[in-house]
């Protein structure tokens, strides 16, 4: 992500928009839901994998059943999923940490809230010229995001190696304070971090933008951990938070259902988060 938030909406995706749950196999527009009450319809903004695959799955499980039909909004970066929730083009999204909420809240003058975690996607350090963490040799170039909450997020995680030491609120380069090995760092923007790979010695890529590009457990070089504080949280406004749309689907984000699906199709990677 840009440091310079961006005031519009992706119009593209937005006109892309796919109603999930109304489309889905075996269902049709007038079906009753098995509770006999109707929800209604609930704009969701997400990037495709993982968030738009979970949402996909419970719009053609769950969501039929309870009610709830999910209108997928699809997005191809972190800049203009908040905003679009701002301006009421979508009703909710599932795309980031509370962090990068509270600093896009911060920087925007903005007041969206978040429900709850849902689920972990887990970074990790990727490279095309070494296997392991070790291999790394001194002075190696590193690229890592430039957004304050996922640029400190890299940075964390390799002082927990002892690679590097920061401040415990490290947000960009300069929360570094000591660098013994004196690895060279590369500030790139997160969606193109998969592209830059073979020009460094290794890279820290989000999942949201490695599963697309191919990098599967077998490149990692260093995985984040189920203690990561960088849970992806459902996100929406003030006066949405306790309507019974973002209530519903909230409880089957954070369902066993949904849970099993994650485990089933990316065998940890996506750490589920389970209430109840």
């Amino acid at each position: 992500m840009s440091r310079t938030l961006r005031s519009t909406v992706l119009a593209a995706a937005a006109a892309a928009a796919l109603t999930l749950s109304g489309c889905a196999a075996g269902t049709s527009d007038d079906a009753a839901p098995a509770d006999g009450e109707g929800l209604g319809t609930l704009k969701v903004g997400a990037l495709q994998t993982p968030a738009g695959d979970i949402l996909q799955h419970i719009a053609e499980t769950s969501a039929a059943e309870a009610g709830l039909t999910i209108e997928f909004v699809p997005f191809t970066d972190y800049n203009t999923p908040n905003t679009a929730l701002v301006d009421g083009s979508i009703d909710a999204n599932l795309f980031q940490n509370s962090t990068f909420l509270e600093t896009f809240n911060e920087a925007a003058g903005a007041d969206l809230v978040s429900v709850g975690e849902a689920y972990l996607p887990s970074a990790a350090y990727y490279s095309d010229k070494v296997s392991s963490l070790d291999e790394l040799e001194d002075g190696a170039t590193i690229a890592i995001p430039n957004d304050p909450t996922n640029e400190g997020r890299a940075l964390l995680l390799l002082a927990a190696e002892g690679l590097i030491e920061t401040t415990d609120d490290v947000v960009d380069l300069s929360g570094i304070t000591a660098n013994p090995r004196d690895f060279e760092f590369r500030e790139i923007e997160n969606a193109t971090l998969p592209q830059a790979l073979p020009d460094v010695d290794a890279a820290f890529v989000t999942i949201s933008f490695a599963l697309p590009a191919g990098l599967g457990s077998d490149k990692a070089i260093l995985l984040e951990g189920e203690d990561s504080p960088y849970y992806n949280v459902l996100a929406t406004t003030p006066e949405l938070e306790d309507d019974p749309r973002i209530e519903k689907l909230y409880e089957l984000l954070t369902s066993q259902a949904t849970a099993d699906f994650e485990n089933e199709t990316w065998g940890g990677l996506v750490v589920p988060v389970v209430n109840g």
